[in-house]
C-alpha cells in the first residue's frame, strides 16, 4: 500500500462529520496494518477527539464488506448496551458519518478511510500487568460475545477466507515444504514432524462444526489484549476495538487466541525456549472471567472444548510462523531473518506445555463452568 500523502489530510478530514473547529492530526497507536491518527477539533471550550484510520488494502482485499460488517455490529451493540443500561458511547465504537452518509470515504488515490469517536480516559495494554488484566480482557471479550450472540452471523462477510480454517493452514505448509524456496526445511526438520504429528488433531473442530456440534457466531478472531480498552481510572475493560476481522467462526477461536497470546510467560518471538511456559494461573483467570459473562450463551460443546480452541489457536500460529519461514518471509514481518522460526518455536513449546498439563486445563473449565 502507498504511503499516505499527506497533502490530502485537509480533504480528507473535511468529508467527515466531525464537530469543531480543525486544530490538528498526529499519528496514534502502535498498530501495523492500518494507517491510524488522532485528529483534534475544538468546539467552544471543548475539546472533541476522533480516530481517524485509512484501512489497509493490501490485508483487507474488499475494504466496502469489511466497512458493512463493522456498521451491522456496532450498531447492533450499540443498540443492545443501550438496552442494557450502559454507556453506548464508551462501550462500543461509534463510527463518524461522512457529509454524504456513508461510513467511509474514498481518497483520490483509491484509499479508504473512516472514523471513530475516541473514547477517552482508557489505556491499551500489550501486555497484561498482573492476571486482573488478563482477567477483564476475558470479561469483555465474553461480552462482546454475550452481546451478540443472536445476531444472524450468517450475514456477515468474511473479510479473509478461512482465516481460522486449521485444515487448511496445514494444506499451504505442507505446499510450502514441497516448494522449500528458500532451502530452508533441512534445518527446521524437528519442527515439521512436530506439525505432521498433529495433523489429525487439527480436523477437530471443523470436523466438530461439520457435525453441527458447535454454532457459527460472531467472532473478533484478533482477541489479544491489546484490542480491549481499559478504563484509565477503575482499570476494568470497557470497549472491544480493532473490528476489521470481526466475520462468522467459531466462539473457541477467539477464546483460543486469547490464550495463545496472554497465558504465555514469554513474548512471541523468544529466542530462549526455558522462558516460554504456558501459565495455567493466567489460564485460570481468562477462563474465570470469560465464563462468568459468555457462560449464560454458550453450549455445553463450546464449554467442554474451550482447552481445545487453545491448543488449536496455538499450533495454528506456529504452523502459519513455520510456513511463512519455509516460504521467506513474504507475510509476517520480520527484524532478522529467524523471527518467524523463533515465533513458531514459541508456539510449539506452549503446545508441548498444554498437552502436559492437558488434564488440569479441562480440570480448570470444569470448576467455572457453572459459576
Amino acid at each position: 500500500m502507498k504511503p499516505v500523502n499527506k497533502a490530502l489530510f485537509p480533504s480528507i478530514v473535511e468529508k467527515f462529520q466531525f464537530d469543531g473547529q480543525f486544530v490538528g492530526l498526529l499519528p496514534y497507536g502502535s498498530g501495523h496494518i492500518n494507517d491510524t491518527y488522532s485528529v483534534i477539533f475544538q468546539m467552544d471550550e471543548h475539546i472533541n477527539r476522533y480516530i481517524l484510520q485509512r484501512i489497509n488494502t493490501d490485508v483487507f482485499c474488499n475494504p466496502v464488506e469489511l466497512m458493512e460488517n463493522v456498521v451491522g455490529v456496532t450498531r447492533y451493540l450499540h443498540s443492545a448496551i443501550t438496552k442494557a443500561g450502559g454507556d453506548p458511547k464508551r462501550e462500543t465504537l461509534n463510527l463518524i458519518p461522512t457529509v454524504d452518509g456513508s461510513y467511509y470515504y474514498v481518497d483520490e488515490q483509491g484509499g479508504y478511510w473512516r472514523a471513530y469517536l475516541f473514547i477517552e480516559n482508557t489505556v491499551t495494554l500489550q501486555r497484561a500487568r498482573n492476571k486482573a488484566d488478563f482477567y477483564e480482557s476475558a470479561r469483555s471479550f465474553g461480552r462482546f460475545q454475550l452481546l451478540l450472540a443472536d445476531y444472524p452471523a450468517e450475514t456477515l462477510h468474511e473479510t479473509i477466507p478461512l482465516f481460522h480454517n486449521t485444515p487448511n493452514r496445514i494444506l499451504q505448509f505442507q505446499e510450502a515444504l514441497q516448494a522449500d524456496k528458500k532451502g530452508r526445511a533441512d534445518k527446521v526438520r524437528k519442527e515439521i514432524d512436530f506439525v505432521l504429528e498433529r495433523e489429525e488433531f487439527t480436523h477437530v473442530l471443523v470436523d466438530l462444526q461439520a457435525q453441527g456440534k458447535l454454532p457459527l457466531r460472531v467472532t473478533h478472531n484478533d482477541t489479544k489484549l491489546n484490542n480491549v480498552l481499559i478504563d484509565a481510572g477503575t482499570g476494568l475493560g470497557i470497549c472491544v476495538i480493532d473490528l476489521d476481522t470481526v466475520m462468522p467462526g467459531l466462539s473457541l477461536n477467539d477464546f483460543g487466541d486469547s490464550i495463545r497470546f496472554g497465558a504465555s510467560t514469554a513474548a512471541e518471538d523468544e529466542p530462549d525456549l526455558s522462558k516460554v511456559n504456558f501459565d495455567l494461573d493466567l489460564f485460570e483467570a481468562y477462563t474465570q472471567g470469560y465464563l462468568e459473562v459468555a457462560g449464560k450463551v454458550l453450549t455445553d460443546a463450546e464449554i467442554d472444548n474451550l482447552p481445545v480452541g487453545a491448543k488449536m489457536l496455538t499450533l495454528e500460529c506456529g504452523i502459519r510462523f513455520l510456513t511463512d519461514y519455509l516460504a521467506g518471509d513474504i507475510y509476517f514481518k520480520t527484524a532478522h531473518p529467524n523471527q518467524n522460526l523463533d515465533r513458531a518455536r514459541t508456539q510449539f513449546k506452549l503446545v508441548q506445555d498444554m498437552e502436559e498439563k492437558w488434564d488440569a486445563m479441562f480440570d480448570i473449565v470444569k470448576k467455572h463452568r457453572n459459576k
